[in-house]
């Protein structure tokens, strides 16, 4: 199925996906996928659909959701692969500029260095590229990426492609346990992203079985390190680790509004006390949620914060 969807976004709202790739050729075999190993690794652009047929493909999404009076926000390239290794693709997101919704495309940047790749991706709306490591030890360990590919090329490709860009820019950084969530790599992430001036920078953590088992999501203090380092080098940034709240919504519940901020934003102790006041309640029902397993307090240059917990695992 090229088409599916829509599917809820914390990113992009409602999006229709569009698989332009087929299972999984990728250039990249991340040891977090989801859709685990990469069976062909490649760095080669092919046709691997028709641009007219994904056209009809998705043009019958739309019509679906029309039916069903559902609102769609993107059209979504996020395919089961690398989505730039079609040729196709700057057609593709071309034609379907047509239905008159924005279009996005989640990359994972190993080839945005190609002049061609580029000229297909600038005629997005919506642009997410991985940044995951800067140090090429670390790269190849977390990305395991193509043996031609090379972490200096890509640095500049996506410095090259953000000068250029004029739509909505963002990075997303999977943080792996013991990879890449240290002080060191961080801070180099952190700087590099600073100076892209992202519209958002985004930080994940393995939700869903990895490739490889002995993958695991850092703890809820680096996860804070990492968002505060973000932070201090003025980044948008935002976490994505699972919950799909209404982030900064008020339900009534001042329990789900905790939980559906705190996995998006660390909150602050002095924040956390002036929620409760607006929403008349008192602290206990902070400690509440600690007791359930449900927040984490982790501490950051002598302030405390509070943190869903991550995957609700026992402490």
């Amino acid at each position: 199925m090229i088409a599916f969807g829509p599917v809820p976004s914390r990113r992009l709202g409602r999006s229709v996906g569009i698989n332009n790739i087929p299972p999984k050729i990728c250039s990249y075999s991340c040891v977090y996928c989801q859709l685990g190993r990469t069976i062909k690794m490649g760095v080669k652009r092919e046709e691997f659909y028709e641009p007219d047929a994904l056209f009809k493909e998705v043009k019958n999404k739309l019509k679906e959701a029309e039916e069903k009076d559902e609102r769609i926000d993107y059209l979504t390239f996020v395919p089961d692969g690398e989505p730039t290794l079609d040729i196709n693709l700057g057609e593709e997101i071309r034609k379907l500029k047509e239905f008159g919704i924005e279009v996005a495309v989640i990359t994972n940047a190993s080839l945005i260095w190609r002049d061609d790749v580029m000229d297909d991706l600038r005629d997005a709306d919506w642009v997410s590229v991985k940044i995951d490591a800067l140090d090429e030890e670390v790269w190849r360990m977390i990305n395991r990426p193509h043996p031609s590919l090379d972490i200096g090329e890509i640095k500049k490709g996506i410095v090259k492609f953000r000068e250029t860009f004029h739509g909505i820019f963002c990075t997303e950084t999977m943080l792996v346990k013991g990879l890449n969530d240290d002080e060191k790599n961080l801070k180099t992430i952190a700087g590099f992203i600073s100076k892209l001036s992202p519209d958002k920078g985004y930080i994940s953590i393995p939700i869903r079985p990895p490739a490889e088992k002995w993958v695991k999501a850092p703890d809820e203090k680096n996860l804070n390190k990492a968002y505060q380092l973000f932070r201090e080098k003025n980044i948008d940034v935002e976490l994505l680790i699972g919950y799909e709240g209404n982030a900064f919504a008020s339900t009534g519940d001042v329990k789900d509004d905790i939980l559906s901020i705190a996995s998006v934003h660390p909150i602050r102790e002095d924040g956390m006390r002036e929620l409760l006041e607006k929403a008349n309640t008192g602290w206990d029902v902070v400690e509440t949620l600690k007791n359930e397993k449900r927040i984490v307090e982790v501490k950051y240059r002598g302030k405390r914060f509070y943190i869903r917990n991550l995957l609700g695992r026992e402490r």
